[in-house]
């Protein structure tokens, strides 16, 4: 099987890792992939917006399969276009990845089809938003409604950090994902990361695991595109795997489909673990990162055989197998990140922190210029590693990172203390 990848960052890269491995696999390219892609893949520099150029790319390399990676060319319908073109795609149509490109459309699903997630309401006017804020008070969510590269949401403590934010929306921070602001209810308890691979009629799930969104160690600072993750989700028993089915999968299903929009690829529950039970934060319909880069090194199965069967609608006839051992990754961001990363810092000592069977490095945001590798976005590496316990994957992961030689980058020296102190049997 000729099989494309559209994307170029860690999740693609584990994706790319995941697929390579495939014994149906003949040949896998990647637009525009990376330089640790390039390890697994042939690379080509075409921009994943220009539909067109990729139909043709498929036609011209005898593409049998398309597997697409980030939101932005999901939520701009590059699986329609695909599919339009007779060619076989994983991935959402443009109508059902507004599950993820309108976080609205998203709560107002909700509401319809008995799904549980936070109150909310939703505003096209800085104004309106603002009164709402003040009387519902704080703690409250402020989010831009479209896409925002996981930044557009502020969790406020104080109800001056939450019209900041609405302004912040209302002012173009966020482009033309804050044109519209959903205000939504707090949910307090713990945080998981749910997935299903989705065929339009089955969901099959497909692992949990735990994000750590915010910039610096003990959950301080920014929210990010996260600093790291683990998988499996301890909070995520299988009861709780069970209710998050039968409660929000199940009814957004059957939701979608009744709509007209019934959803194939990946849907992406972020919940929160409340003491009523699981409530949705938000839906992505794309693989998570860096929650991808975990759940490959975990998973036991033909990752190709898995999603192509999802794509042709059989899933029913299929199951997913895990490694027992537990996974982390550690985000090694460049110096700035969030708000404003230095890019071109020289990388040094990857190939020797990789130099273990327990640790996969995945390139997140790195180039190669004058042969030397350098950081080229905010998330550059994704230092990954399993273990008997998250403590031994996390030990195994940080003592990668100190081979690394990265004057220019930074990252959390925590990553994993939930399921740590779980280990350890702490009360959190």
């Amino acid at each position: 099987m000729n099989v494309l990848l559209i994307g170029a960052g860690g999740r693609e890269h584990a994706l790319a890792w995941k697929i390579a491995a495939s014994p149906v696999l003949a040949k896998l390219y990647c637009i525009p992939g990376n330089p640790g892609i390039a390890n697994v893949a042939e690379c080509r520099p075409l921009d994943p917006a220009n539909h067109q150029e990729i139909v043709a790319f498929c036609k011209e390399k005898s593409i049998d399969f398309v597997v697409v990676g980030p939101e932005a060319p999901l939520v701009a319908g590059i699986a329609d276009d695909l599919r339009a073109a007779g060619i076989s795609v994983f991935g959402p149509s443009k109508a059902a990845a507004r599950l993820e490109g309108s976080k609205g459309f998203t709560k107002d699903l909700c509401a319809r089809f008995n799904i549980p997630t936070g109150a909310y309401q939703r505003f096209n006017n800085a104004e309106a938003a603002k009164s709402y804020v003040r009387e519902q008070g704080a703690p409250i969510v402020v989010k831009a409604d479209g896409l925002a590269a996981g930044k557009g949401v502020v969790v406020a403590f104080e109800i001056q950090e939450a019209l900041d934010a609405v302004d912040a929306c209302f002012e173009g921070a966020f482009g033309g994902a804050g044109a519209e602001v959903v205000v939504e209810e707090y949910l307090d308890g713990e945080e998981a990361s749910f997935f299903c691979l989705c065929d339009g009629k089955t969901a099959l799930p497909f692992g949990t695991a735990q994000d750590h969104k915010r910039v610096g160690d003990g959950d301080t600072g920014a929210n990010t595109g996260g600093m790291g993750a683990y998988s499996p989700a301890p909070v995520m028993t299988l009861d709780m795997v069970d209710r998050t089915v039968r409660e929000l999968i199940e009814p957004t299903m059957r939701g979608m489909a009744e709509i007209g929009s019934p959803f194939s690829g990946v849907l992406f529950a972020g919940l929160m673990i409340t003491r009523d039970g699981p409530k949705l934060i938000e839906y992505n319909t794309r693989f998570g990162d860096p929650e991808t880069q975990v759940l490959m090194l975990r998973l036991k199965d033909d990752l190709l055989l898995l999603l192509k069967a999802a794509a042709d609608g059989v899933l029913d006839q299929m199951s997913v197998r895990w490694n027992d051992d537990p996974a982390l990754t550690v985000v090694m961001a460049a110096r700035g990140y969030p708000a404003s990363p230095e890019k071109g810092s020289v990388i040094k000592g990857v190939e020797a922190a990789s130099n273990n069977d327990a640790v996969e490095i995945f390139h997140a945001g790195t180039a190669e210029k004058n042969g030397e590798l350098v950081a080229n976005g905010g998330r550059v590496l994704n230092v990954t590693a399993s273990g008997k316990t998250v403590r031994q994957a996390q030990d195994a992961a940080y003592a990668a990172i100190a081979k690394i030689d990265w004057p220019g980058g930074f990252y959390r020296h925590d990553i994993g203390w939930r399921a740590i102190a779980r280990e350890k049997g702490d009360a959190l």
